[in-house]
């Protein structure tokens, strides 16, 4: 009896979720460096939770930088042409500070001595909506050190070393 109950559950919230609950936003990067060589690609994929992105990055310098979406899609080096970061609700900047982090924050990345790193990052805040895919776009950025989760508005990051815009498919 309580097996038909709970049977009888599932079925009627299957018959209640949307029937385009499965549809996925997708979008893909190629990412490159100062000298124009590719030197990482990534595929973001919308989720009911956000965004997931899988980098798969290889020939960078070893050690920690930050990894964040910018605000244009334009890389053009030395990548300010990207603009500042993807903040669509004017949020702080940081995972550490109050009234944050916003869009475009994602935590550091650690690329290996061999130049290598294949991650999958969630971004909880990041949808691949019409903001993201407005008029001028949007880029994944790649700095020279890694963001100090408290600094406004970037995270003192340093320089821009990749570049990648974001292409809907």
């Amino acid at each position: 009896m309580f097996g038909r109950m709970i049977m009888s559950a599932l079925v009627a919230v299957a018959c209640l979720w949307p029937v385009n609950a499965g549809a996925e936003a997708m979008a893909a990067v190629t990412i490159r460096d100062l000298g124009g060589k590719t030197v990482g690609t990534a595929m973001l994929r919308g989720t009911p939770n956000g965004t997931l992105i899988a980098v798969r990055f290889r020939g960078l310098p070893p050690g920690e930088h930050a990894f964040h979406v910018h605000a244009v899609g334009k890389c053009e080096p030395p990548f300010t042409s990207a603009g500042g970061h993807y903040n669509p609700t004017g949020a702080k900047h940081g995972f550490m500070v109050a009234g944050g982090p916003h869009a475009g924050d994602m935590p550091n990345i650690h690329i290996t001595p061999n130049g290598a790193l294949d991650i999958e990052v969630l971004n909880t805040h990041l949808k691949l909506d019409g903001r993201l895919f407005d008029t001028d776009g949007a880029a994944i950025v790649l700095h020279a050190k890694g963001d100090d989760y408290r600094s406004q508005p970037s995270g003192a990051a340093g320089p821009r070393i990749a570049c990648g815009v974001i292409e809907r498919k």
